[in-house]
This record gives C-alpha cells, structure tokens and sequence, in this order.
C-alpha cells in the first residue's frame, strides 16, 4: 500500500471540524425552538387557566344572581304569607295594612338588604310602601301587578336603570284567592361582595343602554360602551383601565374570554359577566372583574429566560465534549477509510498490516471496524455461496405467495359482499365473483370503467381521495330492474408499485335493512290495523298545534254497540269494520286534517283553524258517512254509528290531555243525547263538572291505596254436585268514611285509564294471600281477577313469588283470573304470563269466556285450569236455544282440553240441572251465594289462624 496517500490523509481534520460545526448549529436551532417552544406552552397553560378561571368566575356570579334571586322571592313569600295583610288588603285599610308589615320592615331593611317594599291590592292600587317613592324610579309596576294577577304565580325580575335592582312580586293569598301582591327589591350590593370575594379581583357593575341620568356621576360615563358605572371598588385605579379597555375591546368580546392590557408596567386582565337584560328596556347589566397578572407574567418570562440559559450552557459543555470525544477516534477512523480502497482491489496483505492486530482491553466501535474489516476478505468468500442460498429461498417465498393469492382470489370470490378495487383516478381495476353476478356483467367489460358510473350516489360528488378511510351509501340498479341500497367503505391500500390498486371498497347490501327500518319508523307512528296515525302521534300533532298558537277542534269518534260485532260475528269481523271506518275517513276527510285511531274502537281528528260550525258540519258529514258504510259479516249487517265529542282549542285545553279528556266528556255527552249523536263542549255546562268527577275518582282512588281504604269481599263458587264449597272469587270495595261501601264500578274504569289498576290489583294480591294462609288448612282456594295491564308488568312474577314466600300461602289454593278479551288481545305476552303463574305453583282462570268465539282457536294453547262461561249466555239458558248451543259447544271443548267449566250469573235454581246435564261441574251466582265481606265469611277461621 502506498503510505503518501495514507499519511495525506491521516493529517485531513475537515471531517472532525465538519461535524462539531453541523453539531453546533444543530443544537442551536434546537436550544431556540425548546425555548421557544416552552414558552409558547407556559403562555398557553396560562391563558388556558385564565380560561377556566373566567369560566368559573361567571358560574358563581350567576348563581349568586340566581340564589339572591330566590332569596328575595322567598323574604317576599314570608311578607305576603303575614295573617294580618290578607285580611288588611281585603277590607282595604291602609293602616291595617302599615300596621301588618311595619314590625317585618326593619328587619327585612337591615338583615337582608331590602330597600324597598310596595303592597297593592288586586285593582293594582298601591296599598302601602316603604323605602324608594313610586314614582322615583320608573319602572313597569303595574305589568307586573297584571301579571302575577293574571297569573297566580311569583315574579322574580332584575331591573337597572339609575342603578341595578332586583324585584320580586308575589301574590296575597286568602282563602285560596289572590287579594293583592307584594313586592319588594334590593340592589346587588351582596352580589357585588360576593363577586369581589369569589374572584379576588376589582369589580365594577355597568349597565348599557338607556337610563335615567339623574345623580349619574359623568366620570363613571363609558361611551365606548355606551354604559354608566354604578359601583366601582378602587376608583382611582380601576376606572383608567375601563376607560382603555373600552376603547380597545368590546363587552361582547370580554364575555366571550378575557382581555389583557399593561398599565403602569402592570399586566392586567378584564373579564365581563353578563347579566339577565331588563325586560321592559333595553338596558343589560354587567359585572367587571380587573385581576393584575403581573406575577404570573413575570413567572412566565423568567422560567422562559431560565431555559434559554440552561440550553446554551448545555450546548457549549456539548460540544466540548463532542471535540473531544472525537479527536482519538476520528484519527483512527481516517486510517480505516484509507485501506478500504485496498480492499476493494483485494490487498488483504496491505490492510492488515495497516491495522493492528492487537486487540483492546476495552473494545470500542472502531475496534469492532477495525477486525470486521480484517474479516471482509474471508465474508466476501462466503458471500456467492451466501447468495445461491438465499436464492433458494426466495423462490420458495414465491410460491408460498402465489399459493396465497391463490387463497385470497377464491375469498374475494366467495364473500356475500361487493369487492372492488379502483386506481387513483376511481377507474375499477379489479372485482370479486358477487360483483360481477349482481351485475350480470363480464369481468372484461367492467374493468377500466369508473366507480361512480356503476354505483350512482344522488347529491354526492366523486370521490376521489384515498388518503383516509371513508363511509357512504349508494343505490345501485340490478338487471333485473331492482333498486338496492349499498353501504360501500373504502379505505387506502398501502402504498406500493401497482398504480392500479389505490383503494378497495367493501359493499354491502342493506336493502332489506333499509325497508325493515322504514317500517319501524312507519309503525311508531301508524296504528298496524288501520294504517291511520296513533295515538302517541295525535298527541305530539296536537301539542305542536299549541306550541305555534293555533286553534282549531279535536273530534273524538266512538263506535257505538261495536262490542255486539265482536261478539256476534268474531273478532275478524270487527277488526275488518274498523278498517273499512278508517278507509273512509281517510279517503273523505283526510285532506281537513290528522286522523288517528287511538285504540279499540276510538278514532280522533284534529282540524287546525276550524271554528265550532266548521267542527259540527265536519261531525255531521261523519256521521252521514258512517251512516251509508254497508258492512256485513257472517250473514249479519251492522251499522257502524258513532258519537262525536267536539272539543275546541286552546279554549278546552291547553295540553293534550286536558283536551283529550275534554273530548271525552262531550263525547259521552253525545252517547247520552242518542239522536243527534254529536255534542259541542261548552265552558259553561255540567260536562266540566263531569271532567272534575272524573279528576276526584283519581285523587279518591290515589289516597285509598295509599290509606287502605279497601275491603275485600268474597262469592263462593259452587261445585253443582253436592253443592259444596271449597272455591271463592275475591271481590274488592272502596270504603267511604261513613262506612258505605262503593261499586267497583266507579273507581275500577278509572284505575284502568290512569294506569292505577296494576297497583289495585296487587293490594288485592297482597291481602287475599295473607288471608289464604289461614284458609287453605280448611281446603279453601281463592280466585282473585287481574286485568289486562297486569299482563304488561315485567314485575309481576317476581312480586307474586316474594308475596308467596312471604306470606306463607300454598299457590295451589290460588286462582289468577284474566279476561277472555285481554288474553286474546295480546295472546302471546299472556301465554307467558299465565304460564309463569302456573310454574309458580298457581292455578289461572279464563273469565268471561264465549265473548269472541274467534277465541276457541287459542283455547287449547292458554295455560288455564279453568274456564268461566260469560253470565250473558247463563242468564238466557232457559229461553234461548242459541244460548244452550253455544254453552254446551264451549262445555264440551272446555272437557276436551281437559279444562273444568265454571258457570256465571246462576240466578234461579232451574238453571242447575241445564249444567250438570252439559257436564258443567261449578256454578256462581247469586241463586248459589251473594258476595259477602272476607271477615264475614271467614271470620272465625282468620280469628283462629291471628290467635
């Protein structure tokens, strides 16, 4: 090897000096952008907690507004609740008046900061006042006397105008009736403390707008503003820095976030709290908080110097470090650099005997050059055998990769879902088997086209970016003329040398999903049977009636003898008359307004800016249409007739309910007219009083759960045979004060519409099982009635059992009883409810059965021990032979589904050996046992089991 090349060089340092200054600038740049960085998050974590602070510092202020407030409403309720003002305002004297609420003034004048107290009597003539004069000081008193007059409620307003006050009128009550009203104010001088306290800063209040300039100093006067100061802590300093910040900054602004300025080498910061604007002006108040950051400024700059200092230090000690560190090694690297020229042409010889052989006793990385450049010439050797085996190997990689595009090509093939990929431009490059077969299209002939040419998107645009992953919905029309709705995701693939593949898109088709969620949405608002809105969208269209202020009329439609439909021609038929009723509604009088079916045989239309002639003729038109409505099922003809109940709007309810119930009054009053068959609420008839019975019943009932105001009566249930009795039905009766006993027929209906049955239901539950505990060592089994709402209570099963367990009663001798109509109404959620009753241990009954014959169908399938022949086929036994037929038929089919029969209203002893002759075994009525108290029947056997 040459050594004057070596010994050139060995002596070139520019590499050494190259990277020390490349080094240096580095961690220059790097010492600025930490500082500069540091700083800039100081400042940002400052104003961030200015942020949070202003924030919080307006929450207070407002609920100190808020709960001064309610403070002075509630000083004012004090007032107006003194025993002698009532009377005082009602004899109008207003001495008496002085003399009811002189001894509360100066209490209420020095411990709560009330300036100012005014009384006036319900004609709004000022009684009595303390404190300000009337007159000084204009404000809208006499709308707020109209108001909480008009009204009956409390008035809480705040008020600035030569200065800022709060208000509170409330009503003088006497006997129920309003006499007269106080009210009494304060100014936020407590607000203002409290807002200086919890902020820790100057606070100004300022109010904007018009005002009285009466004794408003002029130069507290902010025009910038347009606003008056009317209290100031640290006049001297504060006002200078509201007269800048105002010139600098609007009020929107400060309520918005803070607002910083330097004064006299101070930082400051101004933040504004907005309060309520005065109702009857345009004046707005607002609280001004001053803070001095300075420290915190400060702070900032000096940890912000401290950096910059540490960095440079750090880069001067690193550099020197880094020469050093590099002197050595540089020299030795430069040795190395100069043999490897050698090695390329293959003087092996002449490297090793430049570099040493001799080894280190701590090894460096240039050490490890040195012997990994000694070991070159015999890795280069190995480095052809290396080659032919790695080559091996890579064609083995080949084909375990073709086998794997093998795999995904037959995935892509098989999924149920659209597969395609498209280049940077949206052009289709490549697509799976279920793509092409919804098409119907050769692969040839869809490549190269462009995605949003086969898969239209209404409203959107191409797309074109694959730089992040995206979602949409397209339609796409099939062959076979079919339109499906496609949700497509695409997303990116990565980045490689096939152009062609930019993104892949995933379709799947939700068409299916689509109809099923249009579906959803149409039965939340359509009754199933009939297709017209229900009840849950009448009541919304009625209350965005009200909302937008319109009037106009609700007529609610009851079919008349709908039941005898039902009864004589199946539930089928009846089902197909309400159809053929709403079909002509709708078609007649769809274009006047909503229609709906509310349930069962109620239907409702709600007309928008009708008046009462134009409801009636609308009514009339009803029932001429329903009049010519020909229906026939079975061989018999109906007549569908209704009554009409006209409630109009917002004079018959402000709400929903009160105007559905208003309907509902005038609708039973047209049952009760019979010829006219329509009725026209009037505000000043006896059918409000029929709606506050109604609303009596409800507050009756609500208190006798809560008091026990029940009694539980018993009829036996006569086994016909030998006329014994071990089985009675529970029947309750609300007790009056006087000891009377009421039907249920009073409290029941009502319960069901208010949705209080279920609770009646488990007080009878409840008392009949902790008398059953005493009966069932006699043999004695108890029937009790639930109605068909307790089929809809999840917690019915639960609260059976715990009233089992507790109670110490054998379910055996229990009997549950529902309605052949609940059960058939709803029959699979009352299958499962009879049948958990009976996993229970319970027995169940079907009552009033033969109602809808349509019923025999689910007979079969309904977990019931017994079935209770409807009293109206009992009763007419011995004079209709239809009546034998139809009790024997469902005699019979009750013994073939090994069910026992229980005959209902036996009233006469001639009717008894009718049922045993048709295989009937028990019979109730009053021929066999009138209902009596549970204590009378049982008296002595519950005295024993309580003793």
């Amino acid at each position: 090897m040459n050594s004057r090349p070596f010994s050139k060089n060995r002596h070139r340092l520019s590499l050494t000096w190259r990277v020390i200054a490349l080094s240096s600038l580095l961690l220059l740049v790097l010492v600025t952008l930490f500082t500069w960085l540091g700083h800039q998050n100081l400042t940002r974590q400052f104003q961030e907690g200015r942020m949070q602070h202003h924030a919080r510092q307006q929450r207070e202020i407002q609920l100190a507004l808020r709960r001064s407030e309610e403070n002075l409403r509630q000083l004012a309720s004090l007032a107006a609740a003194s025993p002698q003002l009532g009377p005082s305002l009602q004899s109008g004297d207003d001495d008496d008046i002085l003399a009811a609420l002189k001894p509360q003034w100066p209490t209420l004048q020095l411990d709560a900061g009330v300036e100012e107290i005014m009384v006036f009597n319900r004609q709004g003539r000022a009684m009595g006042n303390w404190g300000e004069d009337l007159d000084s000081n204009q404000r809208p008193i006499m709308a707020w006397v109209d108001r909480v007059m008009s009204t009956e409620m409390p008035l809480t307003t705040l008020r600035c105008s030569i200065d800022c006050r709060q208000y509170a009128a409330v009503p003088v009550l006497v006997d129920g009736q309003s006499v007269g009203l106080v009210i009494l104010s304060r100014s936020l001088a407590d607000v203002t403390r409290q807002a200086k306290s919890v902020s820790s800063s100057e606070v100004a209040l300022l109010v904007t707008g018009p005002m009285e300039a009466r004794g408003l100093p002029q130069e507290r006067r902010l025009d910038d503003w347009n606003g008056q100061l009317m209290a100031l802590t640290e006049q001297e300093e504060s006002l200078p820095l509201l007269r800048q910040a105002s010139a600098a900054a609007s009020l929107s602004d400060l309520t918005a976030s803070p607002f910083y300025l330097q004064h006299q080498g101070r930082h400051l910061e101004l933040s504004a709290s907005r309060m309520e604007e005065d109702k009857d002006r345009r004046s707005t108040g607002y609280f001004l908080l001053v803070s001095d950051i300075t420290a915190q400024i400060q702070a900032i700059n000096h940890d912000t110097r401290t950096l910059m200092y540490a960095g440079v230090a750090g880069w001067l000690a690193a550099e020197l470090l880094l020469l050093i560190i590099l002197l050595g090694p540089m020299s030795r690297l430069r040795r190395i650099a100069s043999v490897l020229p050698a090695l390329a042409r293959g003087g092996f010889a002449e490297a090793r005997e430049v570099i040493p052989s001799k080894s280190r006793r701590l090894p460096d990385e240039i050490d490890v050059l040195e012997g990994t450049t000694l070991e070159l010439s015999r890795q280069l050797e190995l480095l052809e055998e290396e080659v032919e085996a790695r080559g091996e190997q890579l064609a083995e990689r080949v084909d375990e990769l073709a086998q794997e595009r093998d795999f995904v090509g037959s995935l892509l093939d098989t999924a149920r879902v659209f597969i395609i990929a498209q280049d940077g431009v949206g052009r289709i490059s490549l697509v799976n088997a279920y793509t092409l077969s919804m098409l119907d299209i050769a692969e040839d002939v869809l490549i190269g086209r462009h995605f949003d040419d086969i898969f239209d998107a209404p409203g959107h645009s191409p797309v074109a970016t694959t730089e992040a992953p995206q979602q949409e919905e397209r339609t796409l029309l099939t062959p076979d003329s079919q339109v499906h709705t496609i949700v497509w995701y695409h997303a990116p693939l990565p980045n490689g040398n096939d152009a062609s593949m930019a993104r892949i898109s995933v379709g799947l088709d939700i068409t299916e999903r689509k109809a099923a969620e249009g579906r959803l949405t149409w039965l939340a608002e359509r009754d199933p049977l009939t297709s017209l809105y229900n009840r849950r969208f009448f009541q919304e269209a009625i209350q965005l009636s009200l909302q937008q202020g319109h009037t106009g009329a609700v007529l609610l439609l009851d079919l008349d003898q709908f039941k005898e439909v039902n009864e004589l021609s199946g539930h089928h038929a009846g089902d197909r008359l309400l159809r053929d009723v709403a079909d002509t509604l709708q078609l007649n009088l769809g274009h006047r307004g909503i229609i709906a079916r509310l349930g069962g045989d109620e239907f409702a239309l709600l007309l928008e800016n009708a008046d009462a002639d134009q409801a009636i003729a609308i009514a009339q038109h009803c029932n001429q249409l329903l009049e010519g409505l020909r229906f026939s099922a079975s061989g018999r003809r109906h007549r569908a007739v209704a009554s009409i109940g006209i409630a109009q709007f917002p004079i018959h309810g402000e709400t929903p309910a009160d105007l559905m119930a208003s309907a509902d009054v005038a609708m039973y009053k047209a049952k009760e007219n019979g010829l006219q068959r329509w009725h026209l609420l009037s505000t000043l008839e006896s059918a409000k009083d029929e709606l506050q019975e109604r609303v009596y019943w409800v507050e009756r009932l609500r208190k006798a759960l809560q008091d026990d105001d029940f009694t539980l009566m018993v009829q036996p249930i006569v086994r016909l045979e030998d006329r014994d009795v071990k089985h009675y039905e529970v029947l309750i009766r609300m007790r009056e004060t006087d000891g009377r006993l009421v039907s249920p027929a009073h409290f029941i209906p009502v319960a069901e519409r208010n949705g209080m049955i279920v609770q009646l239901d488990r007080w009878v539950l409840h008392h009949s099982l902790q008398a059953l505990r005493q009966l069932q060592e006699h043999g004695i089994s108890l029937a009790v009635n639930l109605s068909g709402q307790s089929l809809h209570d999840k917690g019915l099963e639960s609260f059976l059992a715990e009233e089992l367990a507790s109670s110490g009663a054998d379910p055996h001798h229990l009997i549950l009883e529902i309605t052949e109509t609940a059960a058939v109404t709803d029959f699979s959620t009352a299958r499962g409810v009879l049948q958990a009753i009976r996993d229970l241990g319970c027995r169940t009954a079907l009552d009033d059965f033969g109602v809808g014959f349509s019923s025999f169908h689910y007979l079969g399938q309904l977990p019931v021990d017994y079935i209770k022949i409807d009293g109206s086929f009992i009763r007419s036994l011995t004079l209709s032979p239809d009546s034998r037929v139809i009790v024997r038929a469902i005699a019979d089919i009750a013994a073939g589904f090994g069910k026992q029969a229980i005959a209902e209203f036996v009233d006469q002893e001639s009717l008894i050996p009718i049922l045993q002759e048709y295989g009937i075994t028990y019979g109730q009525g009053f021929h066999l046992g009138r209902p009596k108290s549970l204590m009378e029947t049982f008296g002595e056997e519950l005295r024993r089991g309580i003793g």
